[in-house]
């Protein structure tokens, strides 16, 4: 299980990966091994206003369709327009190429209630039990 240690992990399998005041926003390799083959990838709209904990995202696989929920509060300023055509690219790459969008985040302080790379390592064992 690929759980990279610079990012920040929800309990719904979303990831962020900040860089300054962007924040990269993708689902985790833990999360597309148990969707399966993705089929599809529903995007918000460039300019969308996203709040944490809200849906924001959907992603479809051959065994299920599933709601991606915002990391952090902040707006959506560029989509992954790869994944229209490719959305595979979510199994093959969920931490690089099948990222869903960037976004400026509008408060950091909301990252205290992201796991770090450990904990969500242990989220995970505790999922497994």
């Amino acid at each position: 299980m690929n759980i990279p240690k610079d990012l920040f992990y929800t309990k719904d399998h979303e990831w962020a990966r900040l860089e300054g005041k962007k924040a990269y926003v993708g689902i985790t390799d833990y999360a597309q091994g148990a969707l399966g083959d993705i089929t599809f990838a529903g995007l918000p709209k460039n300019g969308d206003a996203v709040k944490q904990s809200d849906l924001c995202a959907t992603v479809e696989s051959v065994k299920a369709a599933s709601d991606v929920y915002a990391p952090l509060s902040g707006r959506v300023v560029s989509l992954n327009e790869k994944l229209a055509a490719h959305p595979e690219l979510v199994n093959k790459s969920p931490y690089e190429e099948g990222y869903f969008f960037v976004m400026d985040v509008s408060d950091e302080s909301e990252k205290t209630k992201l796991m770090d790379a450990a904990s969500y390592g242990k989220y995970l064992e505790g999922i497994a039990k």
